[in-house]
């Protein structure tokens, strides 16, 4: 799988620039990706669709919003495109709002991508290391932060003796649930509990049919409501990089 500074080209970075909504933010990210050969005009529209079918989920922590869509034939290339804004602009999200970052991803596959998901999760996870992202003066200072940070050693995910299941869900199963996902396994990681419990990420529809499979489902507000009375927990988490908001909510339905 590809890690973060590869999957981010210098000319897919536009920093500091101004925006009149989150549509504008959108469009600005896919247009990146399409000068980059990356995607056709096509996958920016599908983009901004998502946000407008199924709510502001993709904004999953304050001030960032990862804009993605479904593997198509407008995708040539797995690549990712970052956009920092001079000024945050309204989703329309109820707890993440304004967004002042928004961070692009065409992918060709469901897994090519995963390792530069985590990483770049656990990047803005960390106070110390968002506040060198927001600092960068140029994308080769950006693409420089992330390569040095990407070097951290990963988390072993551990999944073959794991006896339960806890599903991530987003509208595709490709972008905010990966990055659930990367946070809910570090905190099992931290309790002991990795070897345990299965985390699985995915998308709405096989969510309804995997449910039964599963103890809880976290997700965001949005998706929760879509998904509706599956006959297990349904837990919101608002901020998905946030591991102390997701530690609380295994608390609480774990009753720890």
């Amino acid at each position: 799988m590809t890690s973060l500074s590869e999957l981010l080209a210098t000319d897919a970075i536009a920093l500091d620039v101004q925006v009149p909504h989150w549509e504008a933010a959108i469009r600005l990210a896919g247009q990146l990706l399409e000068c980059t050969g990356a995607v056709e005009p096509e996958y920016t529209e599908a983009m901004v669709d998502v946000v407008k079918d199924n709510g502001p989920y993709i904004v999953v922590a304050p001030g960032f919003a990862f804009a993605h869509a479904r593997p198509s034939r407008a995708v040539h290339t797995t690549a990712m495109a970052w956009v920092r804004l001079a000024e945050p602009v309204e989703f329309g999200h109820a707890k993440n709002d304004p967004v002042s970052l928004v961070v692009a991803l065409a992918a060709k596959d469901s897994t090519e991508h995963q390792k530069a998901m985590a990483q770049l999760a656990r990047m803005l996870s960390k106070p110390d290391t968002k506040a060198l992202l927001d600092a960068a003066m140029s994308g080769q200072d950006l693409l420089a932060i992330l390569g040095d940070q990407s070097a951290a050693p990963e988390p072993e995910e551990i999944t073959d003796t794991a006896r339960n299941k806890i599903l991530t869900v987003c509208g595709n199963g490709l972008g905010t649930s990966l990055f659930l996902k990367n946070t809910l396994q570090e905190v099992l990681s931290r309790w002991g509990w990795a070897p345990y419990i299965t985390v699985e990420a995915t998308d709405t529809i096989s969510a309804k049919g995997k449910a039964k499979e599963a103890d809880l489902i976290l997700t965001s507000g949005e998706i929760a409501h879509t998904l509706g009375d599956l006959g297990v927990p349904v837990a919101v988490i608002h901020n998905f990089t946030d591991p102390f908001e997701v530690d609380a909510v295994l608390r609480d339905l774990y009753d720890v």
